[in-house]
């Protein structure tokens, strides 16, 4: 398998171990056979051979993780068809609410009691509420409120950065990404 001086038996032990330690074991092995006088070629051997589970375990790991990433977009679109599927039912109801409100005040309906007694219909007054017509700018200044958000306008700072510019309390960073493909 692999080209790795395991035998099966080994190979099953070492594939049962967690990524982690076969990495933590390549870099305890790295570090030891750097620092012996071992031949070369038996010193390349070795780690390829270390190489061989880490890699497999790798491929495992990624391919568990392309596993996990289809099914939460498989949720995200369910969750999109039920939402869309609330946000109708939710419009019905409000419609059908509107109706029947407009059919009772139009017939001077103040009550119904269902014929089985197991819920009652009533239009009733809300507490007074503001409406404002579409001439707000007549609105006297004294009833605006006004929001601010202040945050930090990275695009801006990443071009000050870019352009060589010191900005106090920002630096341009690099990170890495794991892509699977």
């Amino acid at each position: 398998m692999y080209g790795h001086p395991y035998g099966i038996e080994q190979w099953g032990k070492i594939m049962s171990l967690r990524l982690y330690q076969l990495t933590d074991d390549y870099r305890r092995a790295l570090a030891a056979l750097e620092d012996s006088d071992h031949d070369p070629e038996v010193i390349r051997d070795t780690l390829d051979g270390m190489l061989a589970p880490i890699e497999e375990k790798a491929a495992n790991v990624a391919a568990y993780v392309l596993n996990i990433e289809a099914e939460a977009e498989a949720v995200e679109k369910a969750e999109a068809k039920l939402k869309a599927r609330r946000l109708a039912l939710e419009k019905r109801a409000a419609w059908l609410r509107d109706y029947l409100k407009a059919n009772m005040e139009a017939c001077g309906i103040q009550e119904i009691t269902a014929q089985d007694k197991t819920f009652r219909i009533r239009l009733r007054q809300n507490p007074e509420a503001v409406e404002l017509d579409d001439s707000l700018p007549e609105l006297p200044e004294h009833f605006w409120r006004i929001k601010t958000i202040r945050e930090p306008d990275k695009p801006a700072i990443l071009a000050a950065l870019k352009a060589g510019q010191n900005v106090p309390g920002a630096r341009l960073v690099r990170r890495t990404r794991l892509e699977i493909k």
